[in-house]
Order: C-alpha cells, then sequence, then structure tokens
C-alpha cells in the first residue's frame, strides 16, 4: 500500500471514524447523559489531537524524511532536524490530547492547544504549493479547527 493511501486512511479513521464511533457508543450503549458537544469535545480531542498528534510525533521523531519529503518535498537532510523537533512538540500535545481523557479537566486546554496547531497549520498549508499529502493534511487540518473551535466556544460560553 502507498504512502499517500496508507496516510490517508490513518487520517480518515483518526479524524472521523474513531471519533464518529466513540460519541456514538457512549451515547447510544453506554447512555451517556452529557450534551453532544461535550462528547463531540471529548471524543475529536482524544483521537484527533490526542492519538493522531502522538502517532504523527512518533513518526517524525523516529523517520523524520516521511515528513520532510513525502509531505514538505524537502530532501536536505538538514531539515531532518527541524522535523524531528516538530515531532517531539506533537508527542507532547498528543499525550495532552490521550490525557484529556482521563483527566477532564485537561479537555478544553487540549482542544485550544490542539485547535490552534490545527488552524495555523491548516493556514500555512493554504498557501504553500501543495502536493497530494500536503493536500490531505491541509483539508484534515482545517476540518479539525473548526469542530474544535466549535467545541472550545460552547465550552467556555
Amino acid at each position: 500500500m502507498g504512502d499517500k493511501l496508507m496516510y490517508l486512511i490513518m487520517i480518515i479513521l483518526l479524524m472521523f471514524v474513531f471519533p464518529v464511533i466513540s460519541i456514538l457508543v457512549e451515547f447510544f450503549v453506554l447512555r451517556n447523559p452529557a450534551g453532544t458537544i461535550l462528547l463531540v469535545g471529548k471524543w475529536f480531542v482524544f483521537w484527533g489531537v490526542g492519538v493522531r498528534l502522538f502517532l504523527a510525533g512518533l513518526r517524525q521523531s523516529l523517520t523524520p524524511s516521511f515528513t520532510a519529503e513525502k509531505i514538505f518535498g524537502i530532501t536536505d537532510k538538514k531539515s531532518l532536524i527541524l522535523v524531528q523537533e516538530l515531532g517531539f512538540a506533537n508527542l507532547a500535545i498528543g499525550i495532552l490530547g490521550i490525557c484529556s481523557l482521563f483527566s477532564p479537566s485537561w479537555l478544553t486546554p487540549a482542544a485550544v492547544c490542539g485547535a490552534l496547531f490545527y488552524g495555523l497549520a491548516g493556514i500555512r498549508h493554504i498557501t504553500s504549493k501543495k502536493n497530494g499529502l500536503e493536500q490531505i493534511a491541509m483539508i484534515s487540518d482545517l476540518f479539525l479547527f473548526v469542530v474544535l473551535l466549535v467545541y472550545v466556544a460552547a465550552a467556555i460560553c
């Protein structure tokens, strides 16, 4: 399976399928009385911010050439140090998102952090010349930014 297809499958699962299934199970099967917006925040933060960024951070830390070459089209080996540092930041944000599942008071801070990251990354992708993988990243970043922004607005109002 090619890198592009594998990346697309991972993004679809982590950014849509797993959060939606988690919301539906918690609402209909577990009959959680929490409001829909809280469940949306909880599960999109866990899967989209937590798991996605944690996995991306692992990959960027361990194999920075994938992000540098396949997503950004940079072949200069000097870029690998910066991609690894991006990986460390993604690991940190990802751990925050994962921990929010076990510590509900971390949910809104994780959503704010994730929204800022995805919103800024999405805008940066808009302004660059995009290959297929970067287009996928742009769409998924902007989608999650909007979802997290709606949750944060509802949580703080």
